[in-house]
């Protein structure tokens, strides 16, 4: 069986992600892929994760997982899409000891041992530290900026590192990564490359980010472009995306309210850059895919 992760990370897409597999999780079950409700699994993965402190998983612990997970015959399931943004911690623990993530490696290694015989994939949204870290601020809650940032020091904090940490602790799972600020034009990748379908095959909500953060007037235009010209290609189709959001964008979607005491625009722009380089990093990482548009 392929074990699918979705990790987040906090303050991405917020679910957004999952409620679009799930309008398509009837029709992807037909072909193995089992897409169960968040309520199914994530309190119970968490505790089994907690529970296993040292030690190796005891056999029997990923058939009781998947029978109180899945509503299908876990014989019949291919592959398993889970979301569970809060599987590494909450996201006042985010930074724990000025550390992105810190538990990362032991409790995904705890995993990996739960799905021994499977074969294990994550998928992880980016995003830029200069939005990211008042959106974690916003999310917990203590609106101390110290009470999230644990010490760490903004400039020095690279999801490239991250990365690596648990590249090396477990080099045989492939990671999937994107930037966040990219989602709008490579929602339907992200879905498909999730469920493991064909890149090209039409879905249900591919489209939904764009129209949530351009005019209704350009949704319009763009769709009845789509169906003057159905045989786009997928690259083509995003750039034409791209325009799109270029003229029809909504300013209140597209531009963030950044609230962190100390910060200028100097130190923003800075935090931005560093993050751009990063991504470059990113995309020679073994073992790691980074989605673009």
């Amino acid at each position: 069986m392929q074990v699918i992760l979705h990790l987040g990370v906090h303050c991405t897409d917020d679910d957004r992600l999952l409620k679009g597999l799930l309008r398509n999780a009837d029709t992807w079950r037909h072909e193995g892929v089992a897409i169960p409700g968040p309520s199914r699994y994530r309190a119970l993965l968490s505790e089994a994760v907690n529970s296993i402190s040292s030690g190796r998983p005891t056999p029997e612990a990923r058939e009781i997982l998947l029978d109180a997970i899945l509503s299908e015959d876990p014989d019949d399931v291919k592959r398993l899409v889970l979301s569970h943004r809060n599987f590494l911690c909450v996201p006042r623990l985010a930074l724990q000891d000025g550390l992105l993530y810190r538990l990362a490696e032991r409790r995904l290694r705890t995993l990996r041992g739960l799905f021994e015989e499977d074969d294990l994939e994550l998928h992880i949204g980016l995003r830029d530290f200069a939005t990211w870290l008042p959106a974690l601020l916003r999310d917990s809650p203590n609106d101390e900026p110290g009470a999230v940032l644990h010490g760490a020091d903004p400039m020095q904090l690279r999801w490239s590192s991250f990365l690596r940490r648990i590249r090396a602790d477990l080099p045989d799972v492939p990671i999937t990564v994107w930037a966040n600020e990219d989602t709008p034009l490579i929602w339907g990748q992200l879905l498909r490359r999730m469920a493991g379908v064909p890149l090209d095959r039409k879905i249900t909500g591919a489209f939904d980010m764009l129209s949530a953060v351009i005019a209704p007037e350009g949704m319009r235009r763009f769709r009845a472009f789509l169906k003057e010209n159905p045989d786009l290609p997928e690259p083509q189709k995003r750039k034409v995306m791209a325009a799109f959001m270029d003229k029809y964008a909504l300013t209140s979607e597209v531009e963030e309210e950044l609230d962190m005491p100390g910060w200028d625009a100097p130190y923003v722009d800075m935090l931005s850059e560093l993050y751009d380089d990063d991504l470059d990093r990113i995309s020679q990482i073994d073992g790691v895919t980074l989605v673009m548009p």
